[in-house]
């Protein structure tokens, strides 16, 4: 026996199950190029349009890390998604000063993305929540009228004088910019206490529909979802999932900078998110808000980790 056989590269001496594949295993390191990703994973790193402080920028990289907690195999559907491979192309480079450049950064790399590649799927990693606006910008311009399910605390549709295209403004930035009509916005989750009446009517006046949390524990999370879809589906061409882990309860989701009481649970965001992906029309989703800096354990990633395999669980029970 020789102590060298047992030596490892830094990092990488890990114990392994042959029986168990991780999830991190299927992000495929993929150069930009023509081709076709039946799953396609972007980081965006930007958090200094934040209100409130923020370390979101580090947050693709912690979910990313997460995956590797948990396996790919599903109890529930008895597969193992172990041959799926999600190609991950990387995280946009921020300007070290300029927001608004680094937002432009966001919708130019994605656009780039979608028009030399076949994405089936896209997952963009934020990030604070104003990288959506970014993101949905250019996957409008290559997918036609879009619609959007928003899980949020917030209705983020607040002005830009007072602030600029900060993190709460994604959603207002995108109706005022023709890139997104109201009534194409569904917002699932907003809470008592963390928003404003001149945005509450801002969105009644846009037509957006919106589903308090009282509304989300009075109904079914399913039957909320399947009428999202179901109207949605009748009006655009495309679904876009944009998921602020605020929605969740503090509870579940320490790590986000904006925590709140009153806030839903992991398992019927995971669930949302499943059905979401179950429709032909659901083509992307980002994941926004989480500082692991703020963390516990990892814990807000790791709940974000299963969001994205609650997507691909839907995905895969639309072809069966």
């Amino acid at each position: 026996m020789y102590l060298s056989n047992y030596l490892k590269p830094a990092g990488e001496a890990k114990f392994v199950d042959q029986y168990v594949t991780k999830m991190d295993q299927l992000l495929k390191s993929t150069e930009l190029a023509e081709g076709v990703s039946e799953y396609a994973l972007v980081g965006a790193p930007l958090s200094k349009p934040s209100i409130s402080h923020s370390g979101a920028s580090f947050a693709p990289g912690a979910i990313r890390q997460a995956m590797g907690s948990y396996s790919t195999y599903s109890n529930e559907m008895s597969h193992d998604f172990r041959n799926l491979e999600i190609d991950d192309f990387g995280d946009i480079l921020m300007h070290p000063t300029d927001v608004q450049h680094s937002q432009g950064r966001i919708t130019d790399s994605i656009d780039d993305l979608l028009s030399k590649r076949k994405i089936d799927n896209l997952f963009v990693l934020g990030g604070d929540h104003s990288i959506s606006a970014s993101s949905i910008d250019a996957f409008q311009k290559r997918h036609g009228k879009v619609g959007v399910i928003q899980f949020d605390a917030h209705h983020d549709l607040r002005n830009l004088e007072d602030g600029g295209p900060t993190n709460g403004t994604p959603f207002r930035r995108l109706i005022e910019g023709g890139s997104l009509k109201g009534e194409h916005l569904v917002q699932i989750g907003i809470r008592d206490f963390t928003n404003a009446a001149g945005y509450d009517d801002y969105a009644n006046e846009h037509n957006v529909k919106v589903y308090t949390m009282k509304d989300v524990f009075e109904q079914k999370i399913d039957k909320i979802i399947e009428q999202s879809l179901h109207s949605l589906s009748k009006k655009v061409d495309a679904i876009y999932i944009s998921v602020d882990m605020d929605v969740l309860d503090q509870a579940y989701a320490p790590g986000c900078p904006a925590i709140g009481p009153g806030g839903m649970d992991s398992y019927s965001l995971m669930k949302a998110v499943e059905i979401c992906a179950q429709h032909k029309k659901t083509k992307a989703m980002d994941i926004v808000e989480i500082d692991p800096t703020l963390d516990l354990r990892n814990m807000t990633s790791r709940v974000a980790a299963h969001v994205l395999f609650s997507y691909l669980k839907g995905n895969h029970s639309k072809k069966l």
